[in-house]
């Protein structure tokens, strides 16, 4: 199960990431572009986005053992950009990383999920591979 998640969450930020440079998918919007009109990304937020689905597709190929670390390390991550953009709210974040609402409500939906699997997962989900 975990290495199945984190290569479908590997898919999931590649395609966001690379989608954020394709101006029919992300559009200009201000400072930055939009995102299927809702997120608000960048150059910046795209590699992240990128770096963060070969992370987890590296993880997924690996094993469940190191798909189960991806999404601990990835879980908080998330949850920190999360709280990290409630005090910036719409704005870049550190002048760098452009986002949005929409965005706080996404990474809290994906740390949510990744904290889920990387440390409430149950230890059987991992017998399959025997690869701790």
């Amino acid at each position: 199960m975990l290495k199945t998640a984190a290569i479908i969450s590997g898919i999931f930020f590649l395609v966001s990431g690379i989608g954020g440079f394709v101006p029919a998918l992300a559009p200009q919007h201000g400072d930055g572009s939009m995102l299927f009109g809702i997120f608000m990304v960048g150059p910046v937020h795209n590699v992240i986005h990128i770096a963060s689905g070969v992370a987890a597709l590296i993880c997924g190929m690996i094993g469940a053992g190191a798909a189960r670390k991806y999404f601990q390390l990835f879980g908080i991550v998330y949850a920190l950009v999360a709280v990290i953009g409630f005090f910036y709210g719409n704005t870049w974040i550190f002048g760098v990383m452009e986002h949005n609402v929409a965005d706080i409500g996404l990474h809290i939906g994906i740390a949510a999920v990744a904290l889920y699997l990387g440390f409430m997962a149950r230890n059987n989900d991992l017998a399959p591979d025997h690869r701790h």
